[in-house]
C-alpha cells in the first residue's frame, strides 16, 4: 500500500507535497564529526552502544596523529537489562575522562537511541557532573535518530548552549550574530566582508572556544548560516535576539542575499555594500563558470536527508542551469526558507517528509543525471547506473561564501565526471 501524498497550501511558486512513511536518514550523532573540530576545547561523549561508536568512527575516519575529542560510553546488555546503575557507570567514565584530558573545558553528554530506551536522564546527570567537575561545564543534548535527521544533532547541540550564553548589556548599537558551525576559514572571510561594510561587532555561534561564546540580548540580530537550526533559532528569540530574514550563503547569489540582509539591518549604504562584495562576486562567478558548462541542463533529484536540499537546489538551478526533477527535504521551515522558496523555478516539485519506496520508484522512473542522497541509498542507485552525490559530504566540506562557490559546484560535477570515465 502506497503512503499518502498530501498537497500542501500554496507556498511561493513551488509544487509542495508532503509524504509520510519509511525514511532513510543518518542519526544526529553524525554532527559530532564537524562540531568537535569547531569547538576546540569541547569533548563529545556519546552515551550509547557499540553501534554508535562504530558509526562515529566510520564517519570521522581513522585519526592516527591526533586524539579525537569524542568517544562513546558503552551501554551493554547489563545496563539495558537494568542490572547496572547507569548513572554510577557514567560518573565513573566521565571522571576518568576529565582526569585524562585536563584540556577539556566543555563536555557534552550526547544521548542516543539506547540511552533513551533505558530512560537515562542525561539532563540531571549533566547538572550533577557540572557541580562536581567545576570549572568544566557539562551540557547534554539528544543525538538519537529515532525521529530526526542527522543535521538536527547540530541544532540540538547549539540549542543546548543558548541558555548558558552570557547576557548582552543593552546597547544603542545592535550586534550581529552568525549562527551555525562554519569552517574557521569561512568565518574569517565573512569577518573581512562585514568589516569592509562597517559592521564590526560580529560574533559566531558556536565560538571556537567554550570561553568565547557570544553574549545574547535584545540588541542581537542574527543570521542563520544553516537552514536546519529551528530549535536554536527559537531559543535565541526567547533570549531577545531577532532573526534577519535571508537566503543562505551558498553560491554567489545566496551569499550576496545573505550579506545584504545584514547590510540593510545595519544601515550600510549601497556604495559600501557594492565595494565590499563586488570582488567576491566576481571571483565566485569565475570559479563557477566552468562547472556550469558541465551541469547546465542536467536533471537532478534530491532525496530528503540534510535539510540543505532547498538552498542547494536553488544554487544548482539558478547559478548552474540544472533542471530540478524533485527536491525532497525532511522538513520545510516556511519562514526560514521563504527567500529560497521564492527563488526556486516556478512549479518545482518539493516533497516534505519521505515515503522511501514511493520516492525510489519516482527516482528510478525519472532516471536523473544526478541524485543527491544519503550513503545508504547511494550504492543501490549506483548499481542501477545512476550517478549519486552523498549529501553528508556537503556538511563536511566548507561550501559557504564566495570563495567556496566553485568548490560547491565541483562537488556536484565530480560524480558526473567519474561516471564519464567509467563508461566504455
Amino acid at each position: 500500500m502506497n503512503a499518502p501524498v498530501a498537497h500542501q497550501p500554496p507556498c511561493g511558486g513551488i509544487d509542495l507535497r508532503q509524504e509520510q512513511g519509511q525514511r532513510a536518514v543518518f542519526c544526529g550523532l553524525t554532527g559530532i564529526v564537524w562540531l568537535h573540530r569547531k569547538i576546540q576545547d569541547a569533548f563529545f561523549l556519546v552515551v550509547g552502544s557499540r553501534t554508535c561508536a562504530h558509526l562515529i568512527q566510520s564517519a570521522a575516519g581513522v585519526m592516527i596523529f591526533a586524539e579525537p575529542r569524542f568517544a562513546t560510553a558503552i551501554i551493554d546488555e547489563r545496563d539495558l537489562a537494568g542490572l547496572a546503575d547507569a548513572n554510577e557507570e557514567l560518573d565513573r567514565v566521565v571522571t576518568r575522562l576529565i582526569e585524562r584530558r585536563p584540556d577539556i573545558k566543555l563536555l557534552f553528554l550526547v544521548g542516543s537511541c539506547p540511552s533513551e530506551v533505558i530512560k537515562l536522564d542525561l539532563s540531571r546527570a549533566a547538572q550533577r557532573l557540572s557541580g562536581r567537575l567545576n570549572p568544566v561545564r557539562v551540557l547534554n543534548y539528544s543525538g538519537s535518530g529515532i525521529e530526526t535527521t542527522f543535521t538536527q544533532g547540530e541544532d540540538a547541540c547549539l540549542a543546548a548552549l543558548v541558555p548558558d550564553l552570557p547576557r548582552e548589556a543593552d546597547a544603542a548599537v545592535p550586534s550581529l550574530l552568525v549562527v551555525g558551525a562554519l569552517a574557521d576559514v569561512v568565518e574569517d572571510q565573512f569577518l573581512r566582508i562585514f568589516a569592509a561594510m562597517g559592521i564590526v561587532d560580529v560574533r559566531f555561534l558556536p565560538a571556537r572556544r567554550s570561553g568565547a561564546m557570544p553574549a545574547i540580548g535584545r540588541g542581537t540580530r542574527y543570521l542563520l548560516a544553516q537552514p536546519f537550526l529551528t530549535d536554536t533559532a527559537r531559543a535565541l528569540e526567547e533570549r531577545g535576539a531577532r532573526r534577519l530574514p535571508a537566503p543562505f550563503p551558498l553560491g554567489a547569489e545566496g551569499t550576496t542575499g545573505w550579506l545584504r540582509a545584514a547590510a540593510e539591518a545595519f544601515g550600510v549604504s549601497d556604495e559600501a555594500f557594492e565595494a565590499a562584495t563586488a570582488p567576491g562576486r566576481a571571483r565566485a562567478g569565475t570559479a563557477v563558470a566552468p562547472h556550469r558548462d558541465r551541469l547546465a541542463g542536467k536533471r537532478v533529484f534530491f532525496f530528503p536527508d540534510s535539510q540543505l536540499e532547498v538552498p542547494l537546489a536553488r544554487f544548482l538551478a539558478r547559478e548552474l542551469g540544472a533542471e530540478l526533477v524533485e527536491v525532497g527535504t525532511p522538513y520545510l521551515h516556511r519562514g526560514h526558507l521563504a527567500a529560497e522558496i521564492e527563488w526556486l523555478p516556478l512549479g518545482t516539485r518539493v516533497t516534505e517528509g519521505q515515503s522511501l519506496d514511493d520516492q525510489m520508484d519516482r527516482c528510478r522512473a525519472a532516471r536523473p543525471d544526478l541524485t543527491i542522497c544519503g550513503l545508504g541509498l547511494a550504492n543501490p542507485l549506483e548499481a542501477e547506473g545512476l550517478s549519486t552525490k552523498w549529501s553528508i559530504e556537503l556538511l563536511f566540506t566548507p561550501v559557504q561564501g564566495y570563495e567556496q562557490a566553485g568548490d560547491l559546484a565541483e562537488l556536484f560535477v565530480r560524480p558526473l565526471r567519474r561516471r564519464a570515465l567509467l563508461e566504455v
